[in-house]
């Protein structure tokens, strides 16, 4: 009876292992973050909700979701990553997913509106894109100014310590020699002192 218990035990717990191991090899095989799949799953559901539609409005509920979902990848990269590149690339997908969606709706006129609508969306994507550029441009030109100037200070601070070492090696030297100067000038004082001496007694023996 014992024996029949735990080869039951083990039979569950085997087929409880197969299924967690069979779910992480899913998982690995996808290869997908929690937010990547929000994306998918969020573009999914909006596309269904498009399918009840018709004509043009079926086709701008589709640019809407497909846009969209560009966007919502192009602002996980940014996070991920925020360098100038990316934010420019976030700004960029977002100028053309608004003319995408403006383009769509164009598609409800006929004619020179229809011409003229798709051209002013053109132009304001072509204004967008052109403003995230410099943008991003002026963002790598700071990055380079503020590397070159801590580059110069610290050259500065280089020079400064050089020179200021150099007077001060100078000044010890100067001082040195003005100190061994006095010191012999002393030295020869009383000597010359002792020699006169010498000579004024001679004088007053004659």
């Amino acid at each position: 009876m014992h024996l029949k218990l735990n080869a039951l035990g083990l039979t569950v717990a085997l087929a409880f292992a197969g299924a967690a191991h069979a779910q992480s090899g899913n998982q690995q095989k996808s290869g997908k973050d929690p937010e990547t799949q929000k994306i998918q799953e969020e573009h999914k559901s909006a596309l269904e909700k498009c399918n009840g539609m018709k004509d043009n409005a079926k086709t701008i509920c589709k640019a809407e979701a497909d846009n969209q979902k560009k966007v919502a990848e192009a602002q996980m990269k940014a996070k991920q990553d925020n360098s100038p590149k990316n934010q420019y690339e976030l700004q960029k997908t977002k100028a053309d997913a608004q003319y995408e969606i403006a383009k769509a709706k164009c598609g409800d006129q006929v004619g020179d509106a229809k011409s003229t609508c798709e051209k002013a969306a053109k132009a304001d994507r072509d204004k967008a894109e052109a403003q995230a550029k410099q943008e991003a441009q002026a963002k790598g030109s700071s990055g380079q100014a503020l590397a070159g100037g801590s580059s110069q200070q610290s050259k500065d601070q280089g020079s400064a310590a050089q020179s200021s070492s150099g007077q001060s090696s100078a000044g010890g030297s100067s001082g040195d020699q003005s100190s061994s100067s006095g010191q012999s000038a002393d030295a020869a004082s009383p000597a010359s002192s002792q020699n006169q001496e010498q000579s004024e007694q001679g004088s007053q023996r004659q």
